[in-house]
């Protein structure tokens, strides 16, 4: 993280680390902030669920993977940002939700820069109306800014251009009068030098931490 900030002139400190702990134990995640995590990530709703209890640390928890409209009850107030959402139809139930529990909910929009149809997300075109949208009839939620699984790549210089090109969308955001959003959230264990290159300010990273998932777990 620090030598891909100082290559484009950034402070390290400036980015924040989310260690994505899926199918990882509670006893690991303590472990991770014993070493100076504070972040954690995790994709369902259900291992929110079951693992947080569990933690014995106090750190910042976030939903980065899919979530569905009837889950969202589940997973409100257990986590600080929702990195997912992709429709007016989840921000509106995410807004009711939070509404009953009185709170305002941080979440980001997904974006799907490269059109793949294996991933959830947004296209570059649909993202600033599905903002304005939200903003304009939802009360209980705030857009932080955006998020973004890039394809994979053995050489992360062949995805670069997606990780721009949802730096611009960002940038837009921002420009459009969205002045709280300050999250852009790109880049994993194999690309997240080249995400934070890109001005990402969250990397979401797993295996370069935890080691290799065993899904046979789940």
């Amino acid at each position: 993280m620090e030598a891909a900030a100082a290559r484009c002139g950034r402070k390290a400190s400036d980015i924040t680390l989310i260690a994505v702990s899926k199918l990882h134990s509670a006893e690991e995640v303590d472990a991770a902030a014993a070493a100076g995590i504070t972040d954690v990530g995790e994709n369902k709703v259900q291992e929110i669920i079951s693992k947080q209890p569990q933690v014995r640390s106090a750190l910042t928890w976030h939903l980065i993977g899919h979530l569905q409209t009837n889950k969202v009850k589940s997973v409100i107030d257990k986590v600080s940002v929702i990195h997912s959402v992709d429709s007016f139809h989840l921000a509106q139930e995410i807004d009711r939700r939070a509404q009953q529990a009185g709170l305002v909910k941080d979440i980001l929009l997904q974006v799907n820069a490269a059109h793949e149809e294996t991933k959830f997300g947004l296209s570059a075109e649909e993202t600033l109306p599905l903002a304005e949208s939200i903003a304009e009839e939802l009360k209980n939620v705030r857009i932080r800014g955006l998020m973004q699984i890039a394809p994979y790549a053995e050489d992360p210089e062949d995805v670069r251009k997606y990780f721009r090109q949802v730096r611009e969308l960002f940038e837009k955001l921002r420009d459009g009068g969205f002045a709280e959003a300050d999250m852009l959230s790109m880049g994993m264990s194999h690309d997240f030098e080249t995400a934070i290159e890109e001005g990402a300010t969250h990397i979401r990273v797993g295996t370069a931490i935890f080691g290799e998932r065993d899904y046979s777990k789940r």
